[in-house]
């Protein structure tokens, strides 16, 4: 009979001492400021939109039009499915009058989404990627939605957002959702990476991992190798060794989201490095790579361009591009040795050469 009393009092011992997303981010500031309350709301904000996806996402085959592509093609040139635009509507929908952010950002516009009833008293902006990884919602594989706040600076009558072209120190919090077997919500506001799950009894996302450190090394490779002999030379490299050596693991889903997370908790790398035709890569810096580069240096990782600390990048565009090597500090060390072999090489060639 002890062991079936002993989870009822676990569960008790947990109701009792939920912590929830709005509370945690209070705890975190250890204030009451005007501040603290506004991204404490943000972030609530930001949790009601993930349930709402997360509705949608868990009934999308049973609900007529939730599944499949619009017919059009995002500011990226790529086709755009109707979860995206029901994601990204749904973010601006519960912003809306919120009096928070006066600015939203995302990879489904063209151009920043302005809230003027917001405006007078709302000085932040959220960048946001509303599905990541939307391909896989149709085959019922995981997906997510990354998102980052910045303060607003100046204003916009020159140019649209250009306060928002500055390096990713600049982000004030960042985190993601994932949608798999339960949601959950992961962020920082620099003082460490905690994870929430969402409870759908309660309709609250309560703490489950409190100050995260990633490994400083990890089995897991996360990359398309269905690009290798698009990628230049020293990333090959980095691949031949790994096949070549005990202990790695390869794993991706197709959802940074997904992928991420998993070497957040277990340690690794993942590569998105760009290719001999599109150098700059595939994923966008300010609601992809910067955000979770915020978070995986808060947890103890790195993250690079192969060359460059992400958080040090400065976008030349909203939607400008960057390579991605983020995870324990040790892997993303490795594959940047292995650029950095390749560089030397090649100089001392044009030395010999010349």
């Amino acid at each position: 009979m002890a062991d079936v009393d002993q989870p009822l009092a676990q569960e008790h011992s947990l109701d009792r001492d939920c912590t929830t997303l709005s509370r945690h981010v209070l705890q975190q500031l250890q204030s009451f400021s005007a501040e603290a309350q506004d991204l404490s709301a943000i972030m609530n904000r930001i949790a009601l939109a993930a349930k709402l996806i997360s509705r949608r996402l868990s009934r999308a085959g049973l609900v007529e039009g939730a599944l499949g592509f619009t017919g059009t093609v995002n500011v990226q040139g790529e086709s755009v499915k109707k979860m995206d635009t029901y994601a990204n509507d749904v973010f601006i929908s519960v912003f809306k009058q919120s009096g928070l952010v006066c600015r939203m950002a995302s990879e489904e516009m063209d151009k920043p989404y302005y809230l003027p009833e917001n405006c007078p008293i709302g000085r932040y902006t959220l960048l946001y990627d509303p599905i990541d990884g939307s391909s896989n919602v149709d085959i019922n594989l995981n997906v997510g939605a990354i998102f980052a706040i910045r303060k607003q600076e100046g204003n916009d009558s020159d140019c649209d957002a250009c306060d928002l072209l500055q390096q990713g120190h600049e982000q004030i919090a960042a985190g993601y959702v994932l949608y798999g077997p339960s949601t959950m919500l992961v962020y920082s506001i620099g003082t460490g990476v905690h994870a929430f799950v969402l409870d759908p009894s309660l309709g609250e996302f309560i703490l489950a991992s409190e100050n995260i450190q990633v490994p400083d090394h990890g089995p897991v490779y996360s990359t398309n190798e269905g690009n290798f002999w698009q990628w230049e030379e020293s990333i090959r490299d980095y691949i031949r060794y790994v096949h070549r050596h005990e202990g790695y693991t390869a794993r991706y889903s197709g959802a940074l989201v997904g992928d991420f997370h998993r070497i957040l908790f277990q340690g690794g790398v993942f590569l998105y490095p760009g290719t001999l035709k599109k150098p700059e890569g595939k994923l966008r810096l300010l609601y992809e790579s910067a955000p979770l580069a915020f978070l995986i240096e808060q947890a103890g990782g790195r993250a690079s361009t192969g060359v460059k600390r992400i958080l040090d990048v400065v976008p030349d565009a909203l939607h400008a591009r960057t390579p991605l090597i983020i995870g324990s500090t040790e892997d993303v060390n490795l594959v940047e040795s292995f650029i950095q072999d390749r560089a030397r090489a090649s100089q001392e060639a044009v030395v010999a050469s010349s």
